[in-house]
């Protein structure tokens, strides 16, 4: 039996911590060790976008501590991760690079749309009660000290997820001036993020019911509802309790009470007036605190990329169907999304042994196409360009930035002149490896929207076969597709440049 022994390290913005997995095909993963640290990263983070040099020496130490632990451990693999408080940063890629020459682990920076799909992830792990709450109107709430991430599932799917500028450490240190002259702390963070809350209520619960809300966080699961993780539901009477008996305390009596820091101690009000905030607007009937981090989603997700586990929940659906409803959200056309997709899927499948791309690339096409056309929602006249920004501007779950760009520049170029690499300037970044995967998206989402240039689904039928170095397209139809033919041909130019293919266009013949 292959056993693996993995690492999973968080560096978020008030603790840095560690856990150490046993993976197996037998058993799954299972938790061997715990350790961390507390480290108000995000303090210095979010007021003046840098770490002050003692907080580098601090983390760097506590990263050696992880590693000599490592290696006592035996830990072959090893994931470790930054959030928000690194995102925030002027000068992450600097700080990055003095942790790794100095600790020798490399860290990445999760994009807030991988960090909550992560956290997301490490509620499927406990396949069980996940799987069973989310058939009713679900949301996750998944509070951090820079953001909240918002996660409405209907039915076992996805339906949106949104986030918001008001984690605990951000509210804390852009009030704590004002609390020291207000007597109701409560009211003035309430106060705070009433607008946020307003308009998010406004535009994604429109005729939706939430019956559960599943509140995640390390912070919340280590102070407040220490108690109550796993398995206890919560209802909201008992929250509300809870709610009475925190909110009006202070500081040093909330860490007598819990064994934590003042300073750790100073999060707990803002973590607790959100959750309320939100469980008053959403109207829930009851709050399940799985007790479950970051961590345990990395390790989850680096299970299912190695095929130790197989999870119950199609997480690349979830992608799919957010990507899907930012298309509506955008008025996008539904019919022509979905004819698109077919065909620039089945060139896609047709030409494996050619373009050297895999599954995660075949997701990314999926979504350029969904979102090809979004920009027509504010400029007719400059779709491409319209197209890009929104993309670039809206997180996605589960993709990171690099991933968005990519898709954003595909879309972008599916109308307008290619650019070649020496002169290509879609964001910082972008290395020879993602531009290639831009040239190759681009070719065949320009080849399936041609296809579909009236937006009429006239092709009934697409069949691709590859023929050494030549890709026969037999296009079935029964009706008049003299547009669609005649705009092919301006894309089958660029799509032989980009594969190195001969392309030969056959309508089929109809007895």
């Amino acid at each position: 039996m292959t056993v693996t022994t993995f690492a999973a390290i968080d560096i978020g913005s008030y603790e840095v911590c560690m856990k150490i997995f046993e993976l197996s095909r037998k058993n799954g993963f299972r938790e061997l060790n715990h350790v961390r640290y507390r480290l108000e990263i995000g303090k210095g983070a979010y007021s003046s976008g840098r770490l002050e040099q003692g907080m580098v020496d601090a983390i760097c130490e506590r990263l050696k501590d992880f590693r000599n632990m490592m290696l006592e451990f035996g830990v072959t693999e090893y994931r470790a991760c930054s959030t928000s408080a690194f995102r925030e940063m002027v000068n992450p890629v600097i700080i990055l690079e003095q942790i790794y020459q100095r600790t020798g682990i490399r860290v990445e920076i999760l994009s807030n749309a991988e960090q909550h799909f992560l956290g997301y992830k490490s509620i499927a792990a406990i396949e069980s009660g996940f799987k069973k709450i989310i058939q009713k109107g679900t949301a996750i709430l998944d509070v951090g000290g820079g953001g909240l991430q918002v996660s409405l599932f209907d039915k076992d799917t996805l339906v949106t997820t949104q986030s918001l500028k008001m984690g605990s450490m951000r509210i804390r240190e852009r009030l704590k001036e004002l609390e020291k002259a207000n007597t109701h702390y409560d009211q003035l963070i309430r106060e705070f993020i009433r607008n946020d809350l307003t308009a998010f209520q406004r535009l994604y619960l429109k005729d939706r019911d939430i019956k559960n809300v599943i509140l995640m966080g390390d912070f919340l699961t280590d102070t407040i509802f220490r108690e109550e993780i796993y398995d206890h539901i919560i209802t909201m009477s008992e929250f509300t309790a809870r709610y009475e008996d925190t909110v009006y305390k202070t500081d040093q009596m909330l860490a007598a009470e819990m064994d934590i820091d003042p300073e750790y101690a100073s999060l707990v009000v803002p973590t607790m007036v959100i959750c309320k905030s939100f469980l008053d607007v959403f109207q829930a009937e009851a709050v399940w605190v799985p007790g479950v981090s970051l961590l345990d989603g990395i390790a989850y997700d680096f299970c299912e990329k190695k095929k130790y586990i197989k999870s119950a929940h199609n997480f690349e659906n979830d992608i799919l169907v957010a990507s899907r409803n930012i298309a509506k959200r955008y008025s996008s056309s539904k019919n022509h999304i979905q004819g698109t997709t077919k065909l620039a899927l089945t060139i896609f499948d047709s030409m494996k042994k050619v373009h050297g791309m895999g599954a995660r690339e075949r997701l990314l096409l999926q979504i350029a196409v969904q979102l090809h056309d979004c920009g027509k929602y504010i400029s007719m006249a400059d779709v491409a360009e319209c197209s890009y920004r929104i993309i670039m501007a809206t997180e996605i779950i589960g993709l990171s930035t690099e991933e968005r760009q990519v898709i954003a520049s595909a879309v972008r170029y599916n109308t307008t002149e290619f650019v070649y690499y020496e002169n290509f300037d879609d964001g910082a970044g972008m290395d020879r490896n993602r531009y290639l995967l831009v040239a190759k998206l681009t070719a065949i989402l320009r080849l399936a929207n041609a296809m579909d240039r009236s937006h009429y689904q006239k092709v009934e039928g697409l069949r691709a076969v590859l023929k050494d170095r030549e890709l026969h397209l037999i296009i079935d139809s029964s009706r008049d597709i003299s547009l669609e033919l005649g705009l092919l041909k301006d894309k089958v130019e660029f799509f032989e440049e980009v594969f190195g293919i001969h392309l030969i266009l056959r309508r089929k013949r109809r007895v």
